[in-house]
């Protein structure tokens, strides 16, 4: 194998460690949930990782980077940050993590559609079918029906998956300038402060018992994070994004194991529907590139 050949699949075993963690951040975000505030939550999220995202930017560039960067747009995708954590985290009190998976994986077809009219991006006819058919399998999951499971959780999901639909966006604008650092420690860093300043009212100390588990959630969701960094910097996008799929694998496995929780056929299909969708997008976004 040569060294481009080692390189694409360093990137992708990359990725299929950053899908692993942060699927295993979300479990302990789902521990915290049931005992505390949306808010609460997102806060702790971005202050446990403070630290160790601090630590990562000192070795990869200095703290220098941190302060050379377009402050406004750093501003906006903390907001949505903190909407999408305290979303999230709010679904996950009531919502299986595979169940929360098969919503979000709406994301990417959100970014496509939200690229026209933020950034003048165009998407061709089947590109928009796919977006068409994506939502289609997000209703599938969700059922809006009498005897569904449509809910406030389930809309707290899409409302997640438009807030990172709309951060990522923001991120190709940062992205031509700002470092990776500092992208990653502005994100962790106005989270916690945000969100702990919404939250504060309804703020209290954290158990005992919950200390490891804010601390778990600190060590992989900056392993997560690096991950996710070298898999990018070893693979192109297109080669790579697919494996974020392989979350849904992580959600039922986790609710299995430790919520005894089995998926349902209703999910599934609405899963499988949203995953081809995806798949198919970022195949045509790729012959688009090339």
């Amino acid at each position: 194998m040569g060294e481009g050949g080692r390189g694409v699949l360093g990137g992708m075993l990359a990725m299929l460690v950053a899908v692993a963690m942060f699927s295993l951040m979300d479990a302990g975000l789902k521990v915290l949930s049931a005992h505390y505030a949306p808010l609460q939550v997102a806060s702790l999220r971005g202050l446990v990782s403070l630290p160790l995202v601090l630590l990562w930017c000192a070795l990869r560039g200095g703290f220098g980077q941190l302060l050379q960067v377009r402050w406004s747009l750093h501003l906006w995708r903390g907001a949505l940050s903190v909407l999408m954590l305290a979303a999230f985290a709010y679904a996950l009190r009531s919502l299986p993590l595979a169940d929360a998976y098969a919503i979000f994986f709406v994301a990417p077809l959100l970014i496509t559609a939200l690229a026209v009219p933020l950034l003048g991006e165009r998407v061709d006819a089947p590109r928009w079918v796919a977006i068409g058919v994506g939502l289609l399998g997000v209703l599938i999951v969700l059922r809006p029906s009498g005897a569904g499971m449509l809910s406030w959780a389930g809309l707290a999901v899409l409302l997640a998956a438009l807030g990172y639909a709309l951060s990522n966006i923001l991120v190709r604008c940062l992205g031509q300038a700002d470092s990776t650092q500092a992208l990653v420690f502005w994100m962790v860093a106005l989270t916690g402060v945000f969100a702990g300043l919404l939250g504060a009212r309804d703020w209290i100390a954290p158990r005992p018992e919950h200390w490891p588990v804010l601390a778990f959630i600190g060590v992989v969701g900056t392993l997560g994070q690096v991950a996710l960094t070298e898999a990018f910097r070893r693979s192109a996008a297109s080669q790579i994004a697919p494996l974020e799929y392989t979350a849904l694998l992580w959600g039922l496995a986790l609710d299995w194991g430790l919520w005894h929780t089995a998926p349902n056929l209703c999910m599934l299909g609405g899963a499988a529907v949203i995953v081809a969708s995806g798949l198919y997008l970022l195949q045509r976004e790729r012959r688009a590139a090339g």
